[in-house]
């Protein structure tokens, strides 16, 4: 790109997370300091499409750092994925006279920005999702906040179950990745944790720790399953057919979306939304902003897209090792 950048789109696209607003508040006011306009683009990619758009200053992200969800709005776009759908938001940069795209999300937003660079529309993505899932990055925004609100409500349940010495099973987000499930079954000190990365033994996994922690004094037992693990309504009933205890099954859903980023995702949004703009000023461009051993570093968003992260099943050594070997 020979020409300097003086006007940049920013966009959150996919699942909302904590810590989306911050990092478009980082977007808009680094662009301020680098002398660059920025422009809203509201619901995700589909936006660039209906030509769905907001002028944003530094006041127009004002008093957005500290909530939930995204001032942008989000959405999936499978017009956006055909090459039809891109030539029209390609004109809505046009006309918008857009230098670049800032793209805020997960792997499908990066998949987008992918294809739209390939088309010479100069991006920068940005990773937010609460599942962490994305090889390229050590860490995505959203994520901290996710896991401290399924904690909550997990120790708010083992208040009950072991009141009522009672098993509960509590399924988290994880479609397709088990790093919230690991990371939260072991901060509430569960039974068992179930994960899509790791083929399930019914037997192993879950009755026979649940009969162990029995043994070793419990009488309440925390199962936490990823959803893409299988259902925590069917492994409750298999844990009632094997055992004959009757589990409480709760499905967090969409609460683990929501709420106040806490301090992690709001430092970690801001860092990553000042780099993005830093990059594009500079010239560089189709990049996502990733986080490694605690630094922000630019990689190319073709390299990236073939990163592969895999989950650090080392983790299930300490849950086995601390989970059951005495009451809670």
């Amino acid at each position: 790109m020979d020409k300097k950048i003086k006007r940049i789109g920013v966009l959150t696209s996919g699942g909302d997370s904590p810590g989306m607003n911050a990092a478009v508040r980082a977007v808009v006011r680094s662009a301020i300091s680098f002398g660059i306009e920025c422009v809203g683009i509201r619901r995700g990619w589909q936006g660039l499409i209906t030509s769905d758009f907001v002028a944003l200053d530094g006041a127009a992200v004002g008093h957005v750092l500290d909530r939930g969800g995204t001032m942008l709005y989000t959405a999936r776009s499978e017009e956006f994925m055909t090459e039809k759908g891109r030539k029209k938001a390609l004109a809505t940069c046009k006309m918008l006279g857009l230098d670049a795209i800032v793209a805020i999300g997960g792997d499908g937003t990066f998949r987008g920005a992918q294809a739209f660079s390939r088309m010479g529309m100069p991006v920068v993505g940005i990773p937010a999702t609460i599942d962490n899932d994305i090889g390229c990055t050590n860490y995505t925004i959203g994520f901290d906040t996710a896991c401290n609100t399924a904690i909550e409500c997990i120790d708010k349940l083992r208040d009950t179950m072991q009141s009522h010495e009672r098993c509960s099973v509590v399924e988290v987000m994880g479609r397709n990745a088990g790093f919230l499930a690991l990371y939260v079954g072991i901060s509430v000190g569960a039974t068992a944790v179930l994960v899509p990365e790791r083929e399930l033994d019914f037997e192993k996994d879950v009755v026979e720790r649940i009969r162990n922690a029995r043994l070793a004094g419990n009488t309440h037992f925390m199962v936490v399953v990823a959803e893409g693990a299988g259902s925590a309504v069917e492994i409750g009933k298999q844990i009632h057919e094997a055992i004959g205890i009757e589990p409480r099954v709760t499905v967090l859903g969409h609460i683990q979306r929501g709420g106040s980023p806490n301090a992690r995702d709001r430092e970690t949004a801001t860092r990553m939304g000042y780099f993005a703009v830093k990059a594009l000023s500079q010239g560089r461009y189709d990049l996502v902003i990733t986080t490694r051993d605690g630094g922000i570093v630019a990689t190319p968003i073709e390299e990236a897209m073939q990163m592969k992260k895999s989950l650090q099943m080392d983790r299930y050594e300490v849950l086995e090792a601390v989970g059951i070997s005495v009451a809670h």
